[in-house]
């Protein structure tokens, strides 16, 4: 009888460890053979590949294919392989993918979760509205003499920095944005480029970590989601810095803007206006229109504003200036291109990094969006699919409400149908401004979900690699790979193994 029990027991758990599994074969849809409970997800809750490797990876195995189906364990995604389909679903039809997806749980959801990038529906949308205006170019141009600060900074500690064989320019990239993040958003002046240990450094680096406790919490999310509701993706640690450090940022201006003008203060003014209301995506009135919903700012929602505008701010920011100035050094004709137009330009500012002198940069421009093109940050989207059904017109698929798509950006960049020679650095690829904005080209996404901080992190990118350009020139050292590994154990924003180890050579003509 305990024999019988046993095998009952696990025929039970293996059915419902694959019930799903028949989802895209009933659809026509393509699909990998998928695992018990892990689906086609091993590598990732192995820590042996992103979630954009895996992305990829899938795209190019079934190149005949418009779209691919997938399972992140029971849970059925389908991968975008076309263009077309993938413009839909970010911009005419958003309205039935309005949800990011990243929420494993309908109700429940971590407090740091609850910020602008992984908010869903109505959440999101109020939180859009009553964030737009702190990143209109009126207010970037004005805050934008603490770049210009940051980038003197840098400048300083890059001094040093070419006293040695080598160093990590993802490093030092970093500690400049992390330098702007602290100033800009919090306030403070953390100096992370003259501290490697700063604790701000340590809380950036920790959030983009996945360790072997993430990567358990995140499969058994997956797996079993309400059993698991309450297990955070980010550990008890982030949490805890994160109220520590802004709690005690709000004490000590009591609640109230400081005059500083930085992110603290624009979220201060924004809670003393009182609620934030919007125009509902998940409700209508009886005449289908949309519904009014509005939303109180507490310290959770603050928080994890904050959270998202520093992790998001630093990292992203770090990784596309490094790989810019990494592909800048393996091709030099173009660095002194870049460093030509650096030496006409900022003479007419006083030799200083201002705004209006990196919108003149038109060549440097083009090899940030090629190095964009080539490493994107950020190397996948995702939207889940918010209505009761939605049929795909292109293909007739139609999929139900909760299965959540991937448009695997990374995949589209390299692609030779949409980019002539996309393993080689050209930036001369981007002649206008038309054409960084075709259906493949999405590095800072589509559609109303689009990154609300793009010119923030544009021109901050530019910036910085300004700041190195104008005094030193960057070259290969003798542990510099062309072709940098990617780092499998990236969550959200992608990063390397071993960083982008460069030389820098002080420039000969001094200004």
């Amino acid at each position: 009888m305990f024999y019988f029990m046993l095998l009952i027991l696990i025929i039970v758990l293996y059915l419902y460890g694959t019930r799903t599994f028949g989802y895209w074969r009933k659809r026509g849809v393509k699909n990998d053979p998928p695992m018990c409970y892990i689906g086609n997800n091993l590598r990732q809750f192995l820590q042996k590949s992103s979630i954009t490797m895996l992305a990829t990876e899938t795209y190019r195995r079934y190149p005949e294919e418009r779209v691919v189906g997938f399972f992140r364990s029971t849970m059925p995604e389908l991968i975008i392989r076309d263009p077309e389909i993938a413009k839909r679903i970010l911009t005419r039809d958003f309205q039935h993918f309005y949800a990011k997806g990243f929420n494993t749980h309908k109700i429940v959801k971590e407090p740091l979760m609850k910020n602008l990038f992984c908010a869903d529906g109505d959440l999101w949308k109020i939180l859009r509205k009553g964030f737009s205006p702190c990143f209109s170019s009126g207010k970037i141009k004005a805050m934008f003499s603490i770049i210009t600060e940051r980038a003197e900074v840098l400048q300083l500690q890059a001094e040093e920095v070419a006293k040695l064989e080598f160093y990590d320019i993802r490093e030092l990239m970093a500690s400049f944005t992390t330098d702007f993040i602290g100033v800009c958003g919090f306030g403070i002046n953390i100096d992370c480029t003259n501290n490697e240990n700063s604790e701000f450094r340590k809380l950036g680096k920790r959030i983009f970590h996945r360790s072997y406790r993430d990567a358990i919490a995140a499969a058994a999310k997956y797996m079993f989601p309400d059993l698991f509701q309450n297990v955070y993706f980010l550990s008890n640690e982030i949490e805890q810095s994160m109220n520590y450090l802004v709690k005690t940022i709000f004490t000590n201006r009591k609640y109230k803007p400081s005059g500083q003008n930085d992110f603290v203060d624009f979220l201060l003014e924004l809670k003393q206006k009182g609620k934030l209301t919007a125009e509902s995506l998940e409700y209508k009135d009886k005449n289908g229109l949309p519904k009014m919903v509005e939303l109180e700012l507490d310290d959770i929602l603050m928080i994890a504003q904050i959270f998202v505008f520093f992790g998001a701010g630093f990292e992203t920011s770090s990784v596309a200036a490094s790989y810019t100035l990494h592909q800048l050094a393996f091709n030099m004709d173009y660095q002194k291109k870049v460093q030509a137009e650096i030496d006409i330009i900022l003479p007419k500012y006083n030799n200083k990094i201002t705004y209006d002198a990196i919108n003149e940069m038109t060549t440097l421009e083009k090899a940030f969006h090629e190095a964009m093109r080539m490493y994107p940050p950020v190397g996948f989207l995702m939207r889940k699919c918010t209505s009761p059904t939605y049929t795909i017109p292109e293909i007739g698929v139609t999929i139900n409400e909760g299965v959540t798509v991937i448009i695997p950006v990374q995949a589209f960049h390299m692609d030779e149908r949409y980019f002539n020679e996309p393993d080689k650095f050209n930036p001369d690829r981007f002649q206008s401004i038309s054409d960084f904005k075709s259906n493949v080209f999405l590095p800072f996404g589509s559609g109303p979900r689009t990154c609300i901080a793009a010119r923030l992190g544009k021109v901050l990118v530019m910036a910085g690699i300004v700041a190195i350009l104008q005094k030193f020139t960057v070259e290969p050292c003798t542990l510099s790979k062309p072709n940098p590994e990617p780092q499998p154990m990236a969550t959200v924003s992608e990063n390397f193994v071993d960083g982008l180890p460069l030389k820098l050579k002080k420039r000969i003509y001094e200004f």
